[in-house]
C-alpha cells in the first residue's frame, strides 16, 4: 500500500459551442490522517456563499474516497445551488467511481483517503435559457476524472513544465506578453 499524503491536480474541459459550461476543478487527495484529512474535517461547517457538500452520486450514495466539494464562485441563489448540487455533483460522483473502477484511485485505500475539490460553475449558467445540462455533466465529468488522474500520476511533471515553459502560456496573456 502506497502512502498517499498530499497530491494535487487540476483540469479544464471547455464547453460545447455556445455554452457556458466550462469545468475547471482543482483537487487535493491525501490520507485522512494527514493534512488533507484535517482540511477536510475543518470544512464540515458552512461559509456564507461557498456551500460545502459531500460528493454524492444520488441520495444515500456518497462516494469513496470521501470527497468534499466547494465553489470557486459565490453562490447567490438557489438556482445556482441546485445546478451545483445536481448535475455538477452527479458528474463528479460518477467520475470518482469510474476512477475506482479504472484503478486510477486505489480501491484498497478508498476509506483511508479523502479529497477536496474546488468547482467552477459559471454564474451565467443560471440565466442561460439554452443551458445544455448534458454538456454541463460532460465537462464536469471529464474534468474531474482528468484532475484526479493528474493528481495520482504527478502530471504535469517538473520536466514537462520546464520543457514547455516557452511554448505554453496562460490564455489570459494572449496578446499581452510576447514570449
Amino acid at each position: 500500500m502506497t502512502d498517499i499524503w498530499f497530491r494535487t491536480g487540476e483540469a479544464t474541459v471547455l464547453a460545447a459551442e455556445g455554452q457556458v459550461t466550462d469545468a475547471m476543478p482543482e483537487v487535493v487527495i491525501g490520507s485522512v490522517r494527514g493534512p488533507v484529512g484535517q482540511a477536510f474535517a475543518s470544512m464540515m461547517g458552512q461559509v456564507k456563499g461557498h456551500t460545502r457538500m459531500f460528493v454524492v452520486r444520488d441520495l444515500n450514495q456518497a462516494v469513496r474516497p470521501a470527497t468534499m466539494m466547494t465553489t470557486k464562485v459565490t453562490i447567490k441563489n438557489m438556482a445556482y445551488a441546485e445546478l451545483l448540487g445536481g448535475v455538477v455533483q452527479a458528474a463528479m460522483g460518477d467520475a470518482i467511481v469510474d476512477c475506482l473502477i479504472e484503478d486510477i484511485l486505489p480501491r484498497d485505500q478508498a476509506d483511508e483517503l479523502c479529497m477536496i475539490i474546488t468547482v467552477w460553475l459559471d454564474p451565467r449558467c443560471v440565466d442561460d435559457e439554452n443551458l445544455d445540462h448534458k454538456d454541463l455533466y460532460r465537462t464536469n465529468y471529464e474534468a474531474t476524472k482528468l484532475a484526479i488522474t493528474r493528481a495520482m500520476t504527478g502530471k504535469p511533471t517538473v520536466d514537462e513544465l520546464i520543457a514547455n515553459r516557452k511554448t505554453i502560456k496562460h490564455y489570459a496573456l494572449d496578446g499581452v506578453i510576447d514570449y
